[in-house]
């Protein structure tokens, strides 16, 4: 009222139009901080621009959050450490020879992941295309069932080896 948009008496919930843009406007607010912040949008932005909670939306909250598990634990160590050296809370050592940005990843970061999803892939292709018989057929997928179990399980085991920590140590204060 004090802007001028709506007149003495008049609710926002009355206005049909300015209520649709607002929101849209906050959940565009809401994805653009979220890209910058988790690197996907916001959740729940189906609920902010309708009202209403809608499949699609309950699918892509699902989609996001895995995206953003994924970038968390295994692509963002770089993110912090650019963090790091913006506020401060690294200084470079021009006396140090070795930069400790560049870790040299042992073979089974690149491999273990590769045969993961190949073996996985091959289980639920043998599922779709069954053999000649159903031993064949559970033959195949035990096995490999099994190995794209045990790849798992390794890099589970080595899960350290595998997240994408900052390689930047904070200074002392």
């Amino acid at each position: 009222q004090r802007l001028g948009v709506l007149h003495v008496g008049q609710r926002i919930e009355e206005q049909a139009d300015f209520e649709k843009i607002y929101k849209n406007a906050w959940a565009d607010n809401a994805n653009a901080c979220a890209k910058q912040y988790a690197g996907t949008g916001a959740l729940k932005t189906d609920y902010t621009r309708t009202g209403k909670r809608t499949q699609w939306g309950l699918i892509m909250d699902g989609w996001n959050s895995l995206v953003r598990y994924y970038k968390n634990n295994f692509s963002d160590g770089f993110r912090q450490d650019a963090i790091d050296l913006f506020l401060g809370n690294y200084s470079v050592d021009e006396v140090e020879p070795a930069s400790p940005l560049h870790v040299k990843k042992d073979w089974k970061f690149l491999a273990l992941p590769i045969i993961m999803v190949v073996a996985f892939s091959m289980c639920i292709i043998c599922l779709l295309m069954a053999g000649d018989t159903w031993t064949e057929t559970l033959a195949y997928v035990l096995f490999w069932g099994s190995a794209s179990f045990g790849t798992f399980a390794i890099i589970l085991y080595n899960g350290k080896d595998f997240v994408d920590a900052p390689k930047l140590v904070q200074k002392e204060k």
